[in-house]
This record gives C-alpha cells, sequence and structure tokens, in this order.
C-alpha cells in the first residue's frame, strides 16, 4: 500500500514542494486558519544525506517575489517585488540531523491571497562543514548578498488554504570540496509544486548500526532519503506516477537490497508503503573458468574438469569444449585449482593439466590459449 513523501536526495538540493495541507476555510485564526483575505503559509526545512559529519547553514530569513523574474538586461538583485515572509525561525540547521522524515519550520504565517513566483532563502555569514571533526566555513559570497532563488511553477495562495513549501537540501552535492581545502555552498535547485508532486514514506527493518537508503528514480533524477534510527524515511517531491522504491542498506551490514515495485504517486497525497523487512545477502555463487584449445582435433571431444572440495565433499565440475575448442566451467567456488583436460578416445594427445587457476567469486577466470601436448 502506498502514499507519498518527499526525497531527501543526494545533492544540497532544494525541492521547494508546494502542497495543499487542508481545503478548509475559516475566519478563526486560533486555529491555525487563514484570516479573510489569506492564506497561510509553512516554510520547512528537510535534508537529503551527505558524506560528512555535519553541514551547518545560518538561516535568517525567507522571502517571496509576487512580481516574477527581472526582464532580460535588468538587475535581478533588486528589493523590487521582494518580501520577507515575516516571523521566522531563524539559526544555525545542521541539515544532517533533517532525514528521515524529520523536518523544521522556519516560517508559520498567514499571507495576503495570490500567486508567488519567486521564494528565496537569505543565510547567515555562519555557514560551515564538519569533515574528520574539522569544522570549515563555507563560502557563500553570493547567497549572503542577495539569498538563494528558485523559481515556483502554478504557486497561486488561495484564499483560506493551507500550503507547504519544503526546502530540500542535497548535502552531498551542494558542498563543492575546493583542491585548497575550501569548501563552497553551491546549492542545486529543485522546484515542484501541489499539482505535480506527492509524498513516499514507509518503513524498513531491521535497524542498527547501518544506514538504508530509500530511492526512486524519477526521469534523470534520483530522489532519496536516509532512514532514521526507528527505520522511518520520507520522500518528498516525487512527481505523480508508479516507480519502483529501491531500499539499500550499507554494503558491510550483510542486508541485500530491496525493491517495492510499482509504487503509484499521486499528486498532493501522501502513499504509505507497506514495512519491508531487509533479507540477509546470498553468499556468492562463484566464479567460472573459460579457456580455448588452440589444437582442437576433427571429432575428438576434449573435456575440462577441476574438483571442488576434498574427501567425501569432493565435487567434480567439468564442461565439453566446442568444436572451437572453448570450454567454460561455471559455478566453481572461490579458490585455487588445477584444471584437468582430457581429450577423447582416438585422441594423438595426453591428458593435459593448467596447475594454479585462482577463481573469484562473480569473476571469470580466462586461461587463453591452451596447446595439447
Amino acid at each position: 500500500m502506498e502514499k507519498v513523501f518527499k526525497n531527501l536526495s543526494t545533492k544540497l538540493l532544494m525541492a521547494f514542494v508546494v502542497l495543499f495541507a487542508t481545503t478548509s476555510c475559516s475566519d478563526n485564526d486560533d486555529n491555525g486558519m487563514p484570516a479573510d483575505g489569506n492564506a497561510r503559509l509553512v516554510v520547512k526545512l528537510v535534508d537529503a544525506p551527505g558524506d560528512y559529519e555535519a553541514v551547518n547553514v545560518d538561516i535568517q530569513d525567507v522571502m517571496i517575489n509576487r512580481e516574477g523574474e527581472a526582464a532580460e538586461g535588468e538587475e535581478t538583485d533588486t528589493t523590487g517585488g521582494w518580501e520577507s515572509i515575516g516571523e521566522i525561525n531563524a539559526g544555525v540547521y545542521d541539515l544532517l540531523e533533517l532525514t528521515g522524515g524529520a523536518n523544521v519550520v522556519l516560517a508559520d504565517n498567514q499571507l495576503p491571497a495570490g500567486e508567488i513566483e519567486q521564494i528565496r532563502l537569505v543565510l547567515g555569514e555562519n555557514n560551515s562543514v564538519v569533515v574528520d571533526g574539522e569544522e570549515i566555513m563555507l563560502k557563500t559570497p553570493s547567497a549572503q548578498q542577495s539569498g538563494l532563488k528558485i523559481n515556483l511553477e502554478d504557486a497561486m495562495l488561495e484564499e483560506g488554504f493551507t500550503y507547504e513549501i519544503i526546502l530540500d537540501f542535497d548535502a552531498d552535492q551542494s558542498v563543492v570540496a575546493k583542491g585548497t581545502g575550501e569548501y563552497n555552498l553551491k546549492p542545486v535547485i529543485r522546484a515542484s509544486t501541489e499539482v505535480n508532486s506527492g509524498i513516499i514514506t514507509g518503513s524498513v527493518s531491521p535497524v542498527g548500526e547501518f544506514q538504508v537508503m530509500a530511492s526512486v528514480i524519477s526521469g534523470e533524477d534520483t530522489i532519496s532519503s536516509i532512514a532514521d534510527e526507528s527505520g522511518i524515511y520520507a520522500l518528498y517531491g516525487v512527481p505523480g506516477g508508479t516507480y519502483d522504491l529501491v531500499l539499500t542498506p550499507d554494503e558491510e551490514s550483510g542486508y541485500a537490497e530491496a525493491v517495492v515495485e510499482g509504487v503509484e504517486v499521486v499528486n498532493g497525497e501522501i502513499t504509505e508503503v507497506e514495512a519491508v523487512e531487509l533479507q540477509m545477502a546470498e553468499a556468492e555463487t562463484g566464479g567460472s573458468i573459460t579457456g580455448t584449445i588452440a589444437n582442437p582435433e576433427e571429432g575428438i571431444i576434449v573435456t575440462a574438469s577441476v574438483t571442488v572440495g576434498e574427501g567425501e565433499a569432493a565435487t567434480e565440475i567439468t564442461a565439453d569444449a566446442d568444436e572451437a575448442g572453448v570450454f567454460t566451467l561455471e559455478g566453481v567456488a572461490a579458490g585455487t585449482y588445477t584444471v584437468t583436460l582430457t581429450p577423447g578416445e582416438g585422441s594423438a594427445y595426453g591428458v593435459n593439466t593448467v596447475a594454479d587457476v585462482t577463481v573469484v567469486d562473480g569473476e571469470t577466470t580466462d586461461l587463453g590459449d591452451i596447446t595439447l601436448e
């Protein structure tokens, strides 16, 4: 069964998702409903996974622009059209704490109804990344001067409705390491509105000392999220459609990847996926040995063989060379073997052996051309 959550992708991706939270109208401001002529706008901050110990972002303001982009040749960073959303929960936030469906409400305000063309996240100076225990300041000159802007499509705030804008950072892609040891903050921005996105949420078990990434592929984008300590994950901003949800545990965990096929996402809704229990990964099935008899005899079959195991548990694996002299021994457990080549009756050659043949799980060992003697 399914519902929809937006992805916390692997890029410092700012996915702004505008969702209807309710369709009721009321004049009662005490219960959070908009007053006459207003719409309620909630701005939340979430994050995607990143290979850092912390990514701290100093958020000072959230602004909106009702007039749209400047005309060609005009200054785009003027104050015209821009207004603060109002009171916000300004401060420094560690984005990597906002995974698995966790979020921070930056603002919950009432605004005059109408269309919003752009939104801007204004950053302060205290942006940093923690690498190997060291806090390194992030360079964000453009963000400090004019804020991080994104165009919104079809973001019409209608009177009496409550909307959410989700700011989704993908830390792994947005924090750019320079060769000098410095780091830049260059957010990738992704925008979607209520009419073209939904949310996928669910849970996975077991949970422990390893991470599990939930992801879907939408066009050229991968939308992903790391499950929290309870095994809960949330993918935000998933466009309506049908997806294969992939749950990928850390390779070191020993658990296999799981796929939930046919997850249906409806725009403006939450898709709840049934809980998934991970299974231990199956052991490798061994490797293969191949080779080519360089001097095959017409009408004479050469049989290649190896013995796997010892004593009563020993098993012989055999394969006949084809007309071109090619043979392949499959399903050979990892190890070192002697390959025996036995020509059929009537051959001018005797039994030949190739010693010290190493087999690796999942790989093919090619012996090349072998000349029988």
